[in-house]
């Protein structure tokens, strides 16, 4: 049940990009958290892109767009291995959208957010990551 934020600058990508983007994010997060391919799991891999007002996300050196992605998933979902192939493929993700090369990676900042166990709640109740991979495995066969 992951979650995955992207706060940028107003007008740096085009309403068809961040479109996509809500498509590419999430499942690029399902992929590194090694979530099956099930309808059920690409519904509950939300996507949320925030846009600031123009000058209100930059550094303080310029005025360059900054991009900054919240991922949010249950402790101990992601490894170090996957934790870093997620943030290396998040960033490229980002950066094509935006037409920026490689030269631009420091601009992308990826924080993950790992949610404590008993305290991710839906449908009315908690949701323990130990059921997750239950599912998971299940929809495997």
């Amino acid at each position: 049940m992951p979650m995955i934020q992207l706060t940028l600058p107003a007008a740096v990508l085009s309403a068809e990009t961040r479109r996509a983007l809500q498509q590419t994010l999430p499942a690029t997060l399902l992929k590194w958290e090694g979530a099956p391919d099930t309808a059920f799991f690409r519904a509950q891999a939300w996507c949320r892109i925030d846009e600031v007002p123009d000058g209100g996300f930059s550094s303080a050196e310029d005025d360059l767009p900054r991009f900054r992605v919240d991922v949010t998933v249950p402790e101990g979902a992601l490894s170090d291995r996957r934790k870093e192939g997620l943030i290396k493929e998040v960033t490229a993700d980002v950066l094509a959208a935006a037409g920026l090369g490689a030269d631009d990676a420091l601009r992308v900042w990826v924080l993950i957010h790992e949610q404590p166990e008993g305290t991710w709640g839906a449908a009315g109740t908690v949701v323990r990551f130990a059921e997750l991979k239950v599912l998971a495995a299940q929809a495997r066969g």
